[in-house]
């Protein structure tokens, strides 16, 4: 392990020593590649044999943390596709947590005696990433706490989903993984047991339907593939066993939060779901690193909201007499639009076909990004659609994608897609109008290309392991946000209004969702009006609304990086065309941006920003 003192290790200086050996005569490091684009934010660093020695050592330095960071959470690990220590569970005990505090404290003082000024650019980057990530983690254990109140943080399913579904080794080898880890699932839900407590009716309700979800995977589809297994017949009966009782266990952790909701039902005093001002603030800053505070891309988005009305208004005009050649157009412009939409909306697809039909414009929005040239992808990395995982389920969001980590990069990518086998016939109606056949289309361009999908494969493909690891969300989900417009603004749909005014209600749901997450949770927005914003103003149905309600009261900041990253790469987009004129490329712009991984938009445009 690496000295806390200042400085770098012995190794990292014998590296610094060579790499002053490559340097230019002057002694400045070889320039970059692209001198077009490059940072002009801050002061930069002094390109001398002492700053580039400094440079070298972060460099490894920087390297090792993140590796212990990985070696010490054997599930973030496996989510990133290394599989070292994949038998290992790690127990949310309390000594565990004076452990991560520790770890955080030792090492953002090592972080602390490093000048970032004194480091290039992407190393810059790392050193912010390295430090928001410790400093979230300190805050997250000590202030946050939802350790405490969440139970839904507490579920040993993941993992072992990913060591089943992921073809990384043998089966026998991943089933004696799986294995080891049904061995410590008793200590890890007896540690979530002593650590729940005064938890929010939401979160409890919400942990019980993940964990009936772990039943089924570790139910009898599992129970048979190891029977059919290779594994040595005592391996076999050990392997049933631990998985009964992993079951019994799962099962009576169901049971005692079912206990507890039932009590949180009628008593008044139990912890609401809203963590106010002074919590969200904090929260925005550690988990979206953002340029905006929460209260100024509050505001943005509500400004936003208004263009958009306006936008979508001279559609509905353009379109009324088409659609109703009959009918006097009413007054209000939210009911003139909100009527073309309803009316639309009808125009979806069967509901037996909505994943079939999901599969089949994928190939369709490749060939466009390649028939266009506005991004490099890349075929050897599949995408593959399957119905969301049970234990995925639950949290409110019917589309996701499941990437693989940068040790894992060719592993498929999953676009999880939740089947309607349990709504309704009126809820399935309601989400397939939401889901129409415009909306459906965003929708795919969002989570797959050249959304989530592509912008994750450019992610593993960036250079250095803690962008690609230390994911910002506000990046990842504005990126998916930005594709949909610039999909459009190309050519997508042929300029169609009928797909512009439901790229508009597509778009509201981003900018509602920044609006009510701040509004909900600080301003205290209750259910009526959070309702009433999403079906009239947002015009969105019913069954979508009352999911995103839910999504709503079970996380906090989240729903507001979509239009935050949307906002700051859309914005920087037009500066950077506006100042470059013809010169300007847009898939250079696409891949150079999608080039730095996963970092926060802020620090790429500070990577980005061209030169005066």
């Amino acid at each position: 392990m690496r000295s806390p003192l200042p400085g770098p290790t012995a190794q990292a200086f014998l590296l610094a020593i060579a790499m002053l050996a490559a340097c230019t005569p002057d002694g400045n490091t070889p320039p970059a590649t692209d001198t077009t684009i490059a940072p002009v934010t801050g002061q930069e660093a002094v390109a001398d044999p002492v700053h580039s020695a400094v440079a070298a050592a972060f460099a490894i330095d920087s390297e090792a943390l993140m590796q212990r960071m990985l070696a010490r959470d054997p599930a973030w690990s496996i989510y990133a596709g290394r599989y070292d220590d994949a038998d290992r569970v790690t127990i949310p005990d309390a000594a565990r947590r004076a452990d991560d505090l520790a770890f955080a404290e030792t090492e953002l003082a090592w972080l602390a005696r490093v000048d970032p000024q004194t480091l290039p650019p992407e190393l810059r980057i790392d050193h912010n990433l390295l430090t928001n990530r410790l400093e979230r983690m300190r805050w997250y254990l000590t202030e946050f706490r939802d350790w405490q109140w969440d139970p839904s943080n507490y579920n040993v399913a993941g993992p072992i989903g990913l060591i089943l579904n992921t073809p990384y080794a043998p089966e026998a080898d991943r089933l004696r993984t799986v294995m080891a880890r049904l061995e410590q699932v008793p200590a890890y839900y007896q540690a979530a047991r002593t650590n729940i407590s005064n938890p929010t009716r939401e979160h409890t309700e919400l942990a019980m339907v993940q964990n009936r979800g772990t039943l089924n995977l570790l139910g009898d589809s599992l129970r048979e593939r190891v029977a059919a297994s290779s594994l040595e017949t005592a391996e076999k009966d050990r392997f049933e066993q631990l998985r009964q009782r992993a079951v019994e266990t799962v099962d009576g952790f169901i049971a005692e939060l079912q206990a507890i909701n039932d009590g949180l039902a009628t008593d008044d005093n139990a912890r609401p779901f809203r963590i106010g001002a002074d919590l969200y603030e904090a929260k925005f800053a550690y988990d979206i690193q953002s340029g905006f505070t929460a209260r100024e891309l509050y505001e943005r988005a509500v400004a936003e909201k208004n263009r958009l009305h306006d936008d979508m208004d001279l559609i509905a005009v353009q379109l009324w007499d088409e659609y109703f050649p009959d009918q006097d157009m009413p007054e209000d412009r939210l009911d003139r639009i909100g009527q073309l939409i309803d009316h639309l909306s009808d125009q979806h697809i069967a509901r037996e076909d909505f994943i079939s039909e999901i599969e089949r414009q994928i190939p369709l929005l490749t060939a466009f990004v390649a028939e266009h040239d506005l991004l490099d992808q890349d075929p050897t990395r599949p995408l593959v659609v399957r119905e969301t995982p049970e234990y995925m389920r639950g949290g409110g969001a019917g589309a996701s994608v499941s990437a693989p980590g940068p040790f894992n990069p060719t592993a498929d990518t999953y676009y999880n897609v939740t089947p309607l086998d349990d709504y309704t016939d009126e809820q399935a109606a309601s989400y397939l109008r939401e889901y129409n056949q415009w909306v459906l289309q965003i929708l795919n361009i969002h989570e797959a290309i050249p959304g989530h999908y592509t912008q994750l494969v450019h992610g593993n493909k960036s250079s250095g392991l803690i962008k690609s690891l230390l994911r910002n969300g506000a990046m990842i989900e504005g990126w998916a946000v930005y594709s949909e417009r610039m999909m459009l603004e190309e050519g997508w749909g042929e300029q169609a209004p009928e797909m512009w005014l439901m790229y508009g209600k597509w778009n509201l749901r981003v900018v509602t969702n920044a609006i009510m997450d701040y509004a909900v949770h600080v301003l205290n927005m209750n259910e009526q009006e959070a309702m009433d914003m999403m079906l009239r103003e947002a015009f969105q149905e019913q069954t979508e609304a009352e999911n995103k309600w839910r999504r709503i009261t079970l996380s906090q900041v989240q729903l507001t990086s979509y239009f935050t990253g949307y906002a700051e790469i859309y914005d920087f987009r037009e500066r950077l065309k506006a100042d470059m004129g013809d010169d300007f490329d847009l898939k250079a712009f696409h891949n150079r941006f999608l080039g730095y991984g996963n970092a926060p938009v802020p620090a790429i445009i500070d990577m980005m920003q061209p030169r005066n």
